[in-house]
């Protein structure tokens, strides 16, 4: 069957969905924060409806994705309009983080262009090279209780104020879309206090650990894909590098399945709101891998990619006295799953 051909026909975009999907999760985020504000210090009520107000800012994050490739409405400019209105709420600048992706999806699963992607992953080979000062900050770097709350607070709060190619991409974009958070935050406090600005920061965090534990599954599991020039397949690097979180279906719609992330890469003009029937239509011959919570969850513990097996590892107990990687290949029995 041909997979280009069958995903072709699911690539049509319909307004009336993506106005319900886009205004629809507006009005989930606008409730959910002012039920969380109204009730702050109730933490009963506080928590269900933050819980729900970081989700629903995780959907906008993913709706603004959407619009970055022009798969969400039916026109560019539509899109183009969509995504910037949504730059204040997911504190990403539309147009520097739009090109930035498509440089992402251009080098998924190349070990040469590895700055493309969101988080860093260091080969078995550089590990072993590496003195120790590397080695303890990249340690430190993936550790799950540094990656997913820091990585957060600061990709969010601190990196997406002057992201990375803003210079090559639009150094204007990015200032006015600094100014319209201030004016948000500022809106914000004038309505709700202070109590209304740390509610919106507090669970714009979850939000944002949400959204890094995402895109760390979304290419970090045991058998994804990296390779190098020639030899890299760009199809397999699309769908084998790319992961499908099957979480249920409900956690999909909360994410406006973003967990589909294998068939996104294939053909990422396929509309979010129709990515799962897509993947789910899919005909038994084509069994594309779906990862379980509990294997997420482990994934968390993969850090290296080894380029002789051929897959994501956790780090290796013991280091070589040498940086000579002769003998590397034999590492597989002297693993820790740190």
């Amino acid at each position: 069957m041909d997979l280009r051909a069958y995903t072709r026909t699911y690539c049509d975009k319909d307004n009336r969905l993506a106005a319900l999907s886009y205004f629809g999760t507006f009005a989930v985020y606008f409730l959910s924060l002012t039920i969380a504000i109204h009730f702050a210090g109730m933490w009963f009520l506080m928590l269900p409806a933050g819980v729900v107000f970081a989700f629903a800012a995780v959907r906008l994050y993913v709706l603004q994705h959407d619009t970055g490739h022009h798969s969400l409405f039916e026109t560019r400019l539509q899109n183009e309009i969509a995504g910037h209105f949504l730059s204040p709420f997911t504190f990403a600048p539309f147009e520097v983080m739009k090109q930035n992706h498509n440089e992402h999806h251009a080098f998924v699963g190349n070990l040469e262009h590895r700055e493309s992607g969101e988080i860093h992953t260091m080969t078995l080979r550089e590990w072993h090279a590496a003195n120790w000062g590397r080695r303890l900050a990249y340690r430190l770097y993936r550790n799950p209780f540094v990656l997913v709350p820091l990585g957060a607070a600061f990709t969010y709060f601190i990196r997406y104020r002057w992201p990375k190619n803003t210079l090559r991409f639009g150094v204007l974009g990015v200032v006015l879309h600094n100014v319209a958070i201030i004016a948000l935050l500022g809106l914000l406090f004038v309505v709700a206090g202070l109590t209304g600005v740390m509610v919106w920061l507090g669970f714009s965090f979850l939000g944002g650990m949400i959204g890094v534990f995402l895109v760390y599954l979304q290419h970090n599991f045991e058998d994804t894909y990296w390779d190098r020039r020639p030899d890299l397949n760009p199809q397999v690097a699309a769908l084998q590098g790319s992961s499908c979180l099957d979480f249920g279906w409900l956690f999909d719609f909360a994410v406006a399945n973003i967990t589909l992330h294998d068939i996104h890469h294939f053909n990422a003009r396929i509309p979010s709101y129709r990515l799962r029937r897509c993947h789910h239509n899919l005909p038994p011959e084509i069994a594309l891998r779906r990862i379980k919570f509990g294997e997420a969850i482990r994934a968390m513990g993969l850090k290296l990619w080894d380029e002789d097996q051929q897959r994501l590892v956790p780090f290796p107990r013991h280091n070589p006295a040498s940086t000579d990687l002769a003998g590397t290949a034999g590492y597989c029995n002297t693993q820790e799953p740190s």
